[in-house]
């Protein structure tokens, strides 16, 4: 697709990676040194350090920022870590504009800051790219209608003077003139002080000026009307394209933009005018939001308080806009009937006001579906035996020893242990726990050394780092929620059945740190910002650091944000932390409304009609995509918002109908079912339609799983779905874990509880439900183990690591085909296709960037004497000029997820000449790392990527004999089965 900007990361999922790639990969390509024990930090029984790691990456940008990330902030901003992940952390963390910043969108207003001030726009008509079958996106793309600073003023650069939960305080000086604006989401005020000359609005053009009397002056730009306030006494003077004011020498105004256009009457404009004037000089000086959670009635009640500083007069309240996810869970007060267009649907307006409330209710989370219909008959032998596969061995091999893909292996596994304690199989549950406590210990002791795990605590930044990196989550500070909430919610899960490990003296006090960097709720806590990745007021997770894109700030991956959150509510209940639960709860429903409005549009209220998808794979600050970093299939772009499916899932079927759209959607522009990521998208159906999900599985059991999948998790989700039907949201509990099912006009009721007393939960229509200690429980007098926090089964018994078990099929041919999905294989294909090769867009010789993966695990041989790699892969550059397109084999030769050996090719400069042309080894060796080793299990690898030029290419993949031309690695090992 043809994006205005680079990606910040190739999102990580690997996902999906993933999905194009099936490969763990970690961003950090150099081998990590793991600091001694002299320099790891104690936290409990764990630790971290606060020596970088020899030869890994942190936090990068313009001038010194790398070691000073104050260094564009000034000395009255708030002491402490900055905040990084926000809608303006383009301003203060600088990377591609090191002067000023790229466009700020805050809603209803866009900004930019320039030289002589800050630049003022808002758009209210989308550009749409794409069709409703295709890739595309649409974007409110900023334009300036007019720019807001001082006469003369010529800043070298632009800082920021303060921030509170949702504003920001932009500040420019030349030597002689200063200017300080504050902006922020749902403000319709810019607030403006100046000193060393008049205030100014430049234009572009003489503007229409409606109203000029007194201190107010009222003008038009693009059809949009706004009104300049200055102090009592002042005037305002209109010479050309501009209008300055010398604010009766008071310093101080204040810009609104109304609700309006010219077509408005205009009595209702001046009305308007009058009425937001009152307002104009209680400038906004901080705001923030409180939460608590009613849990009688279930509901999360938030309050959003703006304070404000009085320039004249008395008046204390302001006017602020509120999204979607706001106003349609407003707690009291009254918007006004006009409202502004925004990216994320129509804003409405308090007017008068100095807070306001939403209440949303909470509708459960479970640790796992409760197994209703797999625990008996032929469904309970089809998941044990789908359980023997997954649980045997060691369920994390095979995958990345980055953070990513490690939070990937530990949802899995997770996952697999809730159902195996289910269904009463303690070893597999044990084995799998085990592997748990293993790797988060290994990750969470900073001296462990062998495995070059562990965090690291940036002390300038205030942030914790996990090496090996990967997806700019070191550089750039991405992701950090995505990444961590596998571990925390894993951490949960292994609460429950080990509250030992989980004690703040043992190994919880480093779940809490990766709380903490993510997403910390203390606003006192002197090593993190407050709520990292959260955006307060949009209700949502930015995935950015930086958010330096001139569409603003982004993310991909809504449903590992409420990962996260999920992990929140159960890890706090598990060791008793009622802040991080609440914390949890307050993000988690939060969160789900604003994936309803803003990725679903499930009310079909807030897209622009001409974008024609039901859904979105990414929201950008000034829009939307129905795309991906990372692919271009359907699948892929809407199966993004689903994964990882978990027992914190269900929200994703609050509204059925809307399951049933986005299905149909895929189905469409796929051109029938979906062929990759079947599992995911199929869980997903269930949330409407159960029983074709599970048709859909049964009829087609050899399916790839997604990586952080398994066929044992799937199958137990669409079969007892397909038994307990849809969630009913129409009733709820007072108790944070549970869940309302109906099927057939029937409810089933469900409720976990992982206290050390039985405890009765009562619903909202009067129903009660007893769960004893330890127990998930369900109506039908049905009990399941939920762990020894509660006085449950026993804590399992910590066994070795066990040998690896691979977790793909095995080949016997050294030839290994470029398959979809990710994979390498023996067979060929069945008919060719293409994945794509994002652009290089900079000089990416010798390092992954952006890479496609594939690859094959299980693999069992000798290495051939003197035997060497070769490859042919098919590419296409199109009529581009100057691609290179570059490629790097490794080998796992035991499974482990450590590879022995890296080869990494020269890059294949290709033709601008349509049609494929083949790169093989022989464009020579440019690097290699180790030697051959006999393959036990073992895993082989294919990174392609860019490594120059503007414009993506293809590789050709899934090629069958009869077509030719097909993408292949051959190996030099001789393979058994």
């Amino acid at each position: 697709m043809n994006r205005p900007h680079h990606p910040h990361r190739p999102h990580r999922p690997g996902r999906r990676l993933v999905a194009l790639a099936a490969a763990a990969v970690a961003a950090v390509a150099v081998t990590l040194v793991a600091p001694n024990g002299a320099d790891a930090d104690p936290l409990g029984a764990g630790s971290y350090t606060t020596a970088r790691p020899a030869g890994a990456a942190g936090p990068s940008g313009c001038a010194d920022l790398a070691t000073n990330p104050r260094r564009y902030v000034t000395a009255n901003a708030p002491a402490g870590a900055v905040p990084t992940n926000d809608w303006w952390s383009a301003l203060l963390f600088k990377r591609t504009d090191c002067a000023y910043s790229p466009p700020l969108h805050a809603h209803p207003m866009s900004f930019q800051p320039a030289a002589g001030g800050l630049g003022v726009g808002y758009t209210t008509t989308a550009t749409v790219s794409g069709t409703p079958t295709t890739v595309g996106e649409y974007h409110y793309p900023y334009s300036t209608e007019f720019t807001l600073g001082v006469t003369g003023l010529n800043s070298p650069d632009a800082k920021v003077d303060g921030w509170t939960d949702w504003t920001v305080s932009p500040y420019w000086s030349d030597g002689a003139r200063t200017l300080r604006a504050t902006v922020g989401h749902g403000l319709p005020f810019v607030y403006a002080q100046v000193t060393g000359g008049n205030a100014q609005l430049a234009f572009g053009a003489t503007p229409t000026v409606w109203t000029n009397s007194g201190a107010r002056i009222g003008f038009t730009v693009r059809g949009h009307d706004y009104v300049a306030y200055a102090p009592s006494g002042a005037t305002w003077t209109v010479a050309g394209n501009t209008v300055t004011s010398t604010l009766a020498g008071r310093g101080y105004f204040s810009v609104a933009l109304l609700p309006t256009t010219t077509t408005t009457p205009a009595g209702d404009r001046t009305a308007l005018a009058d009425s937001y004037g009152r307002y104009a000089h209680a400038h906004v000086t901080g705001t923030r939001v409180d939460w608590r959670f009613d849990q009688a009635t279930s509901t999360v009640h938030a309050t959003y308080t703006l304070t404000t500083t009085a320039r004249e007069g008395s008046e204390r309240n302001t006017v602020t806009a509120l999204y979607p996810h706001q106003w349609k869970n407003l707690s009291g007060g009254a918007p006004i009937p006009q409202t502004y267009v925004s990216p994320r649907g129509p804003l409405r307006t308090l007017v008068g006001v100095g807070s306001f409330g939403t209440a949303i209710r909470y509708h459960g989370v479970l640790p796992e579906l409760p197994a209703v219909a797999t625990s008996g008959g032929a469904d309970l032998a089809t998941l044990g035996g789908y359980l023997d596969q997954a649980a045997t061995g060691d369920p994390l091999a095979g995958f990345g020893n980055d953070t990513y893909w490690t939070g990937k292996a530990l949802g899995r596994a997770a996952r697999l242990a809730e159902i195996a304690d289910q269904l009463g199989r303690t070893a597999q549950r044990d084995l799998l726990l085990n592997a748990i406590r293993t790797r988060l210990t290994d990750w969470f002791t900073a001296s462990s050394g062998e495995t070059g795990r562990l965090f690291h605590y940036d002390r300038a930044w205030g942030t914790l780092v996990g090496y090996p990196a990967s997806y700019g989550s070191d550089q750039e500070l991405n992701d950090h929620h995505f990444h961590y909430g596998y571990y925390i919610a894993a951490a949960a899960t292994l609460a429950k059945f080990d509250p030992g490990w989980a004690a703040a003296d043992r190994y919880g006090g480093m779940v809490n740190l990766l709380i903490r960097d993510a997403n910390g709720v203390d606003r006192s806590d002197a090593m993190f910002p407050f709520l990292r990745d959260f955006d307060i007021y949009a209700g949502h997770d930015w995935a950015s650091g930086h958010g330096s894109f001139g569409a603003g700030n982004n993310q991909e991956s809504s449903s590992e944000g409420m990962n996260f959150a999920s992990g929140l509510i159960q890890w706090g209940l598990a060791t008793g932390n009622t802040t991080v639960r609440d914390a949890g709860l307050f993000i988690y429903t939060t969160q789900a409304q604003a994936i309803q409005e803003y990725w679903f549009d499930s009310a079909n209220q807030n897209f622009p009609a001409s974008f024609g998808h039901n859904t979105v794979g990414m929201v950008w600050g000034d829009g939307g995509a129905y795309a991906t970093w990372f692919s271009g299939e359907p699948e892929m772009i809407q199966g993004i918002n689903m994964l990882p499916i978990t027992g914190g899932s269900l929200y994703l079927g609050y509204r059925p109908a809307y399951v049933t759209t986005n299905w149909n959607e895929l189905v469409t522009n796929n051109g029938g079912p979906p062929t990759v990521w079947q599992d995911i998208l199929w869980s997903f159906q269930a949330m409407a339609s159960p029983d074709a999900a599970l048709a859909s599985f049964r009829a087609n059991p050899g399916y790839s799983p997604e990586e952080g999948e398994s066929r044992a998790h799937t199958f137990h989700w669409l079969r007892n779905l397909a038994a307990l039907g849809q969630v009913d949201t129409t009733v709820t509990a007072n108790t944070p874990l549970y869940a309302v099912f109906t099927r057939g006009g029937a409810r089933t009721y469900v409720a976990s509880n992982i206290t050390r007393n039985p405890i009765t939960v009562t619903f909202s229509d009067g129903r009660t439900l007893t769960v004893p200690a330890g127990r998930t429980a369900t109506t039908g007098a049905h009990t399941w183990s939920g762990g020894n926090a509660g006085g449950g089964t026993p804590n399992p018994t910590p066994t070795p690591t066990p040998t690896p078990t691979p977790t793909d099929p095995p080949t016997t041919s050294n030839r290994l085909f470029v398959r979809s999905a990710g994979a390498l294989a023996g067979t060929p294909g069945t008919g060719a296709g293409t994945v794509t090769l994002p652009a290089a867009n900079g000089n990416h010789d010798g390092t992954p960037t952006n890479p496609v993966t594939h690859r094959v695990c299980g693999l069992t041989g000798t290495y051939q004497g003197g035997g060497a790699t070769s490859f042919a892969l098919y590419v296409d550059a199109g009529t581009a000029v100057g691609a290179g397109v570059q490629a790097r084999i490794s080998y796992d030769f035991t499974g482990s997820g450590s590879y022995g050996r890296t080869e990494t090719y020269a890059y294949f400069a290709t033709d601008p000449v349509p049609g494929t042309e083949v790169y093989t080894q022989a464009a020579g060796v440019r690097t290699v790392s180790g030697g051959f080793a006999a393959l036990n299990r073992g895993c082989v690898r294919l990174e392609v990527w860019n490594a120059i030029g503007s414009a993506p290419t293809t590789l050709r993949i899934d090629a069958t004999a009869a077509q030719g031309a097909q993408s292949s690695v051959t190996i030099p090992f001789a393979l058994s089965g």
